[in-house]
């Protein structure tokens, strides 16, 4: 059995993995850059290494520095999180030939999903349904013109290599066509070092649906069932549920099995998501793969009980997956909504720095991935993520009722947060009905962001309490003209003055 862990990432990914090894009795290693000092991971882990300056390049991105804390320490597996390293195929067989256990899926396997153009060849040889699109990269203007209008508009040209929205370019018209490609080529190079970029026809409004899968080296292969993640800005998700309202249980089923040959179709090993868009007439198609632990892996593990950081630290050990899919059930209803540092009326500009104050909300059916405290600084050099908050109760009305109690309740002072955005998706009709699209935000962006005509007063009556509140609590202790002692307390002012009573 593994029994030491590096954790090859920072902030609450990082804690995440660090939970379940304690559980395990596996000891945790962390690693930090000068930005991440005072950061939450560093002082959970058992042993904890400085690896470089704050910019990710020249720290948490650099292999050699990784391998080499890995063997410094004594761990004999690194677990990758998500983001940095976790689907870079290189840092996958470098573990390997230093004989450290990579918890996730072997190189050819994140070469083979993570390049989206091969993805869809393999996805198509094993039976699995692709959106319509092409299985090539588009060399010039001449064969940009004679693919689209083969594949026929509207259509999305998209990145082969790296994700998160980058390199994606909507074309509905033809003579946005030429424009569109180079625009999307030049972004891919400069994301991810490749301009390859390849057409899919546009699916109108569709729903971002996504299954959970485990895979182990025995050649069992489950899935966990679905996350709905359509609420999305920008191609990045900002709220995701289980089960999603748009789901049936027949298409459920069907859905499940193509993930499942999906995954199986590469011989996967760990954890891992694969992607699919649903139209409104529940037609699905396969997106892509992510070959890591996905950010909203909590509401499934919520609602199906099962741990899915043991699962995959356990596979890696050459274990088999502790669960038939028969054994498997939803329970329940999870939502998970990701908190920022970042305004959302100024085009939701990141807003790092100085949190004054942080105050979790607690209660029944609340989960808090995070890593932020009171008087902790967010650099700036990171993705700014506060925390994920996640919410599970008996049903989904219970769930967004408990969701909008949660944030009521979350205060983080010092830096600007969605905290209010997110709670205008709870309480927009759109989202109640459990009918949107990944349209949402942009139809409903005026509702999301509207911005109270008050709310500058309101700012300055919270300086103001704030204010009065320090003078109550801090001021110069005056000495009692009698006793010679300080009153700073009006419960000790008011027993000398009972004290002189006479009854």
């Amino acid at each position: 059995m593994i029994k030491k862990i590096l954790i090859a990432n920072r902030g609450e990914i990082a804690i995440r993995v660090m939970h379940t090894c304690r559980e395990m009795g596996i000891k945790s290693v962390a690693v930090f850059s000068e930005a991440d000092r005072n950061s939450q991971h560093v002082r959970l882990a058992d042993e904890a290494y400085f690896i470089g300056p704050a910019a990710s390049a020249e720290s948490y991105l650099v292999i050699d520095t990784i391998i080499d804390v890995a063997k410094k320490s004594g761990a004999d597996a690194i677990h990758p999180g998500y983001g940095f390293l976790s689907e870079n195929a290189t840092f996958s067989d470098r573990c390997r030939e230093e004989g450290i256990i990579f918890i996730g899926p072997t190189s050819d396997v994140i070469s083979v999903m993570g390049d989206k153009i091969s993805a869809r060849k393999k996805m198509i040889a094993a039976g699995v349904q692709v959106v319509p699109g092409t299985k090539e990269n588009i060399e010039n203007d001449e064969d940009a013109i004679r693919i689209v209008k083969e594949v026929g508009l509207p259509v999305m040209i998209k990145a082969s290599a790296g994700g998160g929205g980058k390199g994606m370019r909507l074309v509905r018209e033809e003579k946005d066509i030429i424009s569109g490609v180079r625009a999307a080529k030049s972004e891919a190079l400069a994301g991810f070092g490749d301009d390859t970029v390849y057409v899919e026809k546009f699916v109108e409004n569709p729903h971002h649906i996504e299954f959970q899968v485990l895979g182990d080296s025995h050649g069992n292969v489950i899935h966990l069932f679905e996350r709905e993640c359509s609420v999305q800005r920008r191609h990045q998700k900002v709220i995701e549920e289980t089960p999603s309202p748009l789901m049936t249980p027949e298409l459920r089923a069907i859905m499940g099995k193509q993930a499942v040959m999906a995954a199986k179709a590469v011989n996967y090993v760990g954890a891992g998501t694969v992607e699919f868009l649903v139209d409104d007439d529940l037609n699905y198609y396969f997106l892509e793969m992510n070959t890591r632990l996905q950010v909203e892996h909590p509401i499934t593990e919520q609602v199906t009980r099962v741990d899915l950081v043991r699962q995959q630290i356990q596979v890696a050990a050459g274990m088999e997956i502790e669960y038939k899919q028969e054994d498997l059930f939803q329970q329940g209803h999870s939502i998970e909504a990701r908190v920022y540092a970042e305004d959302p009326c100024s085009n939701f500009m990141p807003s790092p720095g100085l949190v004054k104050n942080h105050q979790a909300p607690q209660g029944p059916g609340i989960r808090i991935d995070g890593y932020v405290y009171s008087n902790y600084e967010i650099p700036i050099h990171y993705d700014p993520m506060i925390s994920k908050l996640i919410v599970t109760a008996k049903n989904r009305k219970q769930a967004i009722e408990r969701m909008k109690r949660a944030l009521y309740s979350y205060k983080i002072s010092g830096v600007r947060t969605n905290i209010r955005f997110l709670n205008r998706i709870m309480e927009s009709e759109d989202f109640a009905s459990g009918k949107y699209s990944t349209a949402f935000i942009d139809k409903n962006i005026d509702y999301l962001i509207q911005k109270e005509s008050h709310s500058e007063e309101h700012d300055k009556l919270a300086v103001m309490a704030s204010f009065i509140h320090y003078l109550n609590n801090n001021a110069v202790a005056k000495k009692d003209e009698d006793t010679e002692e300080c009153n700073t307390s009006e419960w000790k002012s008011f027993g000398k003055r009972k004290s002189l009573m006479r009854f």
